[in-house]
């Protein structure tokens, strides 16, 4: 698959959508399964005419010119079928070495050439069996892999909507809709409130606050006025900004995405290297003990030039295992279907299985172990109203905003299922609090600033030694109580840690956030250590400290600011609520953003690799033993493989890979449980 993937990969640049590609893409799965179908449905009669399957299923079939028919049915196969083992038999060698598709290659070819001239008159047995089902197993391995490779590129495709996909246009005074791709340096673009900024850009005109804690890593939300720089992916607050382009369409999140579903689909694992390498020098051995086989038997014993002819047939044909080209498609095939459907997209298969070496992970806070947004700690009424009917009268007036603490309320009121009273002239300051009057009341929610202008007292309850942002009631500018918010922690963050640090692995955070904030997190997970206000840079260079000391290190994070070390780390895991930088600097990527996620990633990696190993063994293993009984080594001792037997092990042998392969599922589950 990966030859004939190269031989389409030319077209990937003629697309400048995801839809093209997947068009594209979707037409090469069709093709091999149409193969796979086609020659399955041939395979049947050309079984039905074998010799040993009919004596093994006790049915018989013979009518003059069955062997011909046999012959023409199984050429079919070799010619349609067969194509994309031959063609890259011809890119291997011209690549500079036999690999996987030139094993396979030589096997068929000898199979097919040799049954022929069987059927045609020379001394010797029909091995159309054996070519119709290695043709059929490789296939059906070459279908699943690019199937499941599919089933990555769709997991991606969902990141691109965490973007929003048009961006509003200003062309003097008209404003329209236009696609993010067609954005260019230079356009200036309107960005209303509440809405994500869709490119990096400079303010021209305008002020409001912005949640960039995907981006920076600090989880208050940013004051921005003219002048000021903007980052895509960064949430608006409640005012209106006219931004100046500075990235170009060609830099927007879509086409990186498309860069990752290609990079994706053309990245092969380690241990596929190792698979390729090993049939690499069984391609050198089949043809290397053929050729001694045969002239061993010719010209150095009795048995005459139809057996060794034969014997060095056998030999050629068992060499190429269908388990080994099997092996490691299988297993990559059920761990990438399973991985994605729960949120695990692996973009680099070799970081996968290398999870299992992880040593130590450093976190990002923001986004990653907490929720990345404001949520509620504490509503303390100071007057005789209940702390629900404070919360109330606060989310009802924070219903008209979109800052991030208005929503953290409004989402607290509605988890309490309160009900919220009518409000009417609401009004806004910027930096200090919004207005507005209730039964003809007037209610502020105010700033720890603005209380210091009007010369109010900060009450003592909300001093804490936790970090939390505090908004302030007034009631006809009398304080009748406040509301205490932070960013929440993850519920899965806690049982996530646990898990790796049973499994021996040191769990550290490394934040762009204050000293305190971070302690806070740290103490409440039991994290191994932390490390507070760090700035991009720092955190590259912690992920090189802890290397440098022996660890194998993961990083995880969903900011811009995590981009370097999402880099510099031996595994870098970028969560999928976070930015595109961070996804494409990234190994893996996990589209839940659940840190519960990074634990199963590990355990499944290890899982997958195990089972990779084992099918490899297995597949070597078996040819250890295989090739020389087939060369006949024990022949004078009575013990040799004869072409049907060697033919029922081969398929033994991937039937059991296969088998291997597929309790990878139960461990999956077993895992998630």
């Amino acid at each position: 698959m990966e030859h004939d993937h190269k031989h389409h990969k030319h077209s990937h640049n003629n697309h400048d959508s995801h839809g093209g590609h997947h068009a594209h893409h979707a037409h090469m799965i069709e093709d091999f399964k149409k193969r796979f179908y086609i020659n399955t449905a041939l395979s049947i009669p050309v079984l039905a005419f074998s010799e040993m399957i009919q004596d093994i299923l006790g049915f018989s079939i013979s009518f003059p010119g069955m062997g011909y028919v046999a012959g023409a049915l199984a050429t079919c196969i070799f010619i349609y079928g067969g194509w994309p083992f031959l063609k890259g038999l011809k890119d291997e060698l011209s690549q500079g070495g036999p690999g996987m598709m030139t094993l396979i290659a030589i096997a068929i070819t000898v199979a097919w050439a040799y049954s022929t001239a069987v059927v045609f008159g020379l001394q010797g047995k029909v091995f159309y069996w054996e070519l119709v089902t290695l043709i059929d197993i490789m296939l059906l391995g070459h279908w699943l892999e690019m199937r499941s490779i599919m089933g990555a590129s769709k997991a991606l495709e969902k990141l691109a909507e965490l973007m929003p996909s048009e961006a509003h246009k200003v062309d003097g005074d008209n404003i329209h809709d236009v696609k993010i791709s067609d954005l260019k340096k230079g356009d200036l673009i309107l960005i209303k409130p509440g809405e994500k900024v869709p490119a990096d850009g400079k303010i021209v005109e305008g002020d409001s606050e912005l949640n960039e804690s995907a981006l920076t890593g600090e989880s208050k939300p940013v004051q921005k006025s003219k002048g000021d720089e903007v980052i895509g992916g960064a949430i608006n607050g409640d005012g209106s900004l006219k931004v100046e382009v500075k990235s170009s369409g060609e830099d927007s999140y879509l086409n990186k995405v498309i860069k990752l579903v290609e990079e994706a689909q053309q990245t092969k694992s380690k241990t596929q290297n190792l698979a390729d390498k090993a049939a690499g020098w069984l391609a050198y051995i089949a043809i290397g003990v053929g050729v001694i086989t045969f002239i061993a038997w010719a010209f150095f014993s009795s048995q005459g030039m139809d057996f060794a002819l034969e014997r060095m047939v056998t030999v050629m044909i068992i060499t190429c295992p269908h388990a080994l080209g099997l092996a490691v498609p299988l297993v990559v095939s059920i761990s990438t279907a399973l991985s994605a459907k729960n949120g695990l997209l692996i973009r680099n298969r070799t970081a996968f299985e290398n999870s299992r070496k992880i040593t130590a992970i450093v976190f990002d806070k923001t986004g990653t172990l907490t929720e990345g947004s404001f949520g509620v700690n504490r509503v303390v009424s100071l007057a005789d109203k209940s702390e629900d009917d404070l919360l109330s009268k606060a989310a009802a007036i924070e219903q008209s905003s979109e800052h991030p603490i208005a929503k953290g309320i409004v989402k607290e009121a509605k988890s309490r299922d309160l009900k919220l009273p009518s409000i009417s002239d609401f009004g806004s300051t910027k930096g200090k609090g919004v207005s507005a009057k209730i039964e003809g009341i007037t209610f502020q929610i105010v700033s720890p600033g603005y209380l210091k202008e009007e010369g109010i007292d900060l009450p003592n309850e909300a001093n804490s030694d936790k970090p939390e942002t505090v908004v302030f009631i007034l009631k006809e500018g009398n304080l009748i109580g406040f509301i205490a918010l932070a960013d929440q922690i993850r519920k899965e963050s806690k049982s996530a840690i646990e898990t790796l640090k049973e499994k021996g692995i040191k769990v550290l955070m490394a934040t762009g956030d204050n000293e305190q904030t971070a302690k806070a997190v740290a103490e409440e997970l039991k994290l191994d250590g932390y490390y507070s206000q760090v700035l991009p840079h720092e955190k590259s260079e912690l992920i090189e400290k802890l290397q440098n000391q022996g660890e194998f290190v993961a990083m995880t994070g969903d900011g811009v600011n995590d981009a370097p070390a999402l880099a510099k780390a031996d595994i870098g895991i970028a969560v999928g609520s976070g930015t595109d930088v961070a996804a494409e600097t990234a190994d893996i990527i996990l589209t839940e953003s659940s840190p519960s996620d990074i634990a199963t990633l590990i355990l499944f990696g290890r899982a997958t690799y195990k089972k990779m190993v084992q099918n490899l063994v297995w597949a070597t293993g078996y040819n250890i033993v295989a090739i020389p009984l087939a060369a006949g080594v024990l022949f004078y001792q009575g013990i040799m493989i004869n072409p049907a037997l060697g033919a029922a092990l081969m398929s033994l042998s991937t039937i059991i890979c296969a088998a291997n392969a597929q309790l990878l599922r139960l461990k999956f589950k077993k895992d998630l449980q």
